[in-house]
């Protein structure tokens, strides 16, 4: 084959296990031989629409096996994929667009309303596929043209064509916020998409009779990545949920037999807190991955009661994400620890003049490995920035490494607060506070929440003599930034602590607001 990219993945495994169900979707199944006469007749569709080497296809939808169509069709053109996160409000979405110059948006048609307004603006869409799933048909919201995605298909060739697509070749684009306030496209390759694969195989017991529930969106890297490519990569099975309902998660995992569970700890406490928890049946379950921050003890000991430990690890978008993994063996040794590096990963601890440091020591961690990307899109000098010399990519984390190489994360430079496994760069939210003109001051932190783990936190400053509620605080921001990203809080004060050139000290205000 001249395809030795993902693309190539479904006609290899279409020859090993072809009439095997690849993916499970409510009622629908697919062997490997139907996604991949899919995957075919999408980038036939894709070409005639002028897709080819290079260019970039985005999808706004949630988990859908037209999500991995694309991916795939995408990866037999020698295109890129961009997800979308459909959380997202509408100009986030357009500046992604906008950046990424997506000609062709495949999405959802109950996310209609969001494509058009995401589209209404300046960006290189031409045409927009929807996919009906029992929505009205899409109306244009310019000069593009909307088309079914049943029909595209139904048009197209189902011939497979192999394009020649190396390791070295820009695969997707996953935006990841920056302390700019501008999310930057992380460009993965072929060949990051693929180690990261054969390094979670590598490093789990994964087999072609496993069965993955996928209940987080494959918009984000941990799911696509860890739980759904190395599963069709092995010639397992993926059962995609369009959004997490516990008691419904129980259910499958009782009734499909689920070997394998993905997740950050909002979701696994929701499971085992559930009325069903007790009476369900999820003996078939041997594999529970959980990211985002650390397992709860109470959540643990819940799991444990059943006879499961977790699998936990670091990584980000930037390293296609698996850096680390910690063994479900040694949850309890190594509690706190998010694992030793990858197979064919290395991670390091470094100083600030970029020296590693020896066992114990806290510094900078650093991750260097095929998984890694090795740049921004279209920010030559963000990535030149990101790199320490010798290729070791700079996360802005601070962790250790103890003698026996595992690692423990003691904090994030960047300010990044993780809710519910997503991520908040707080520059972002406060770029648009500060441009209410009453504000004088604006900082967002994370704050410990039951359920979400953490929770952004506004602390306001206003100028003298305005006035400002919180509730008009939250109607500027809504609409403009996702829900999540929203603060739960508001909190005006008279001043901010702040260091001699002027900078707001975030490590005093975290211990003014604890909680």
């Amino acid at each position: 084959m001249l395809n030795n990219g993902v693309g190539s993945w479904l006609q290899r495994r279409r020859m090993k296990s072809g009439t095997s169900t690849a993916v499970i979707a409510d009622t629908q199944r697919l062997s490997y031989d139907e996604l991949g006469q899919d995957s075919d007749r999408l980038a036939n569709g894709l070409r005639g629409r002028g897709i080819g080497q290079g260019d970039t296809v985005a999808y706004l939808g949630e988990n859908d096996p037209a999500f991995l169509s694309t991916f795939f069709a995408c990866g037999l053109l020698g295109a890129i994929f961009v997800p979308l996160n459909t959380r997202l409000a509408a100009p986030e979405i357009r500046y992604q667009l906008q950046d990424s110059g997506a000609k062709v948006l495949i999405h959802a048609g109950a996310l209609n309303s969001l494509a058009v307004a995401a589209v209404s603006g300046a960006t290189a869409v031409e045409h927009r596929i929807v996919v009906q799933d029992g929505s009205p048909a899409a109306t244009p919201a310019g000069s593009e043209t909307v088309e079914c995605f049943a029909d595209v298909l139904a048009a197209a060739s189902p011939e497979h064509s192999d394009v020649a697509v190396g390791l070295e070749d820009g695969a997707m684009i996953l935006y990841t916020s920056g302390t700019t306030g501008r999310p930057k496209g992380a460009l993965l390759t072929h060949g990051n998409l693929t180690w990261n694969a054969i390094n979670v195989i590598t490093d789990t017991d994964l087999n072609r009779h496993d069965v993955a529930l996928i209940i987080s969106p494959m918009f984000h890297v941990a799911s696509l990545d860890m739980g759904v490519l190395p599963m069709l990569l092995k010639g397992a099975t993926v059962v995609l949920e369009h959004r997490f309902e516990p008691g419904r998660a129980l259910g499958l995992i009782e009734e499909l037999k689920v070997t394998s569970l993905n997740g950050v700890p909002t979701t696994f406490q929701m499971l085992c807190e559930h009325p069903s928890w007790e009476s369900s049946d999820i003996s078939s379950l041997d594999k529970l991955t959980c990211g985002g921050s650390a397992v709860p003890m109470r959540v643990l000991e819940a799991y444990e009661k059943r006879g499961l430990n977790f699998s936990s690890g670091y990584g980000m978008t930037e390293t296609a994400p698996g850096a680390t993994m910690l063994p479900s063996w040694r949850s309890r040794d190594k509690a706190g620890s998010s694992g030793v590096a990858h197979f064919f990963t290395s991670v390091r601890i470094a100083s600030p003049e970029g020296e590693p440091l020896l066992p114990g020591e806290v510094g900078e961690i650093q991750v260097s490995g095929p998984n890694v990307i090795s740049q921004y899109w279209n920010l030559p000098d963000a990535s030149a920035a990101a790199f320490e010399t010798g290729g070791w990519f700079k996360s802005g984390d601070l962790g250790s490494l103890d003698e026996q190489g595992f690692l423990f994360v003691s904090d994030r430079l960047k300010d990044m607060i993780i809710s519910g496994g997503e991520n908040i760069y707080p520059a972002e939210v406060e770029q648009l506070i500060a441009e209410l003109e009453q504000v004088a001051g604006a900082a967002v932190i994370g704050v410990p929440d039951a359920k979400w783990g953490e929770v952004p936190l506004a602390i306001v400053t206003l100028h003298p003599g305005a006035e400002l509620t919180e509730a008009q605080l939250r109607e500027h921001l809504d609409g403009r930034l996702a829900r999540y990203k929203i603060p739960k809080q508001v909190v005006f004060v008279g001043e901010m602590p702040r260091t001699a050139s002027g900078k707001i000290r975030k490590t005093d205000l975290r211990l003014q607001f604890p909680n």
